[in-house]
């Protein structure tokens, strides 16, 4: 069985930082990419950033603000979120693309003063 387990969500002030961090376990033969989704109340889920080995792609909204690291081989992913906005709160989601995707569960960010 596959799980991911997203950690570092919170309640932050507009202009804080927060760190998600996720780790894959589980039987995963492959891994082509990792990354972060997120889904605001009454919005669709949408793709922030995602990291397949040395290349990462962002979200425009959220390039030079948001940084993705991680290691495919390792399955962990981080989300570095600098300079916070009440826009950016949603739960945010770990994605891993193997020979199947998966999800984890979420990590509720909340951004307000």
């Amino acid at each position: 069985q596959v799980q991911l387990v997203e950690s570092g969500g919170g309640l932050v002030q507009p202009g804080g930082s927060l760190r998600l961090s996720c780790t894959a376990s589980g039987n995963i033969f492959r891994v082509n990419a990792m990354g972060w989704y997120r889904q605001a109340p009454g919005k669709q889920r949408e793709l922030v950033a995602i990291i397949r080995g040395d290349r990462t792609n962002y979200d425009d909204s959220v390039k030079g603000r948001f940084t993705i690291t991680g290691d495919n081989a390792k399955r962990t992913v981080y989300l570095q979120m600098n300079s916070l906005k009440p826009e950016h709160t949603a739960v945010y989601y770990c994605h891993l693309v193997g020979l199947q995707y998966y999800w984890g569960q979420g990590t509720q960010v909340t951004v307000s003063s």
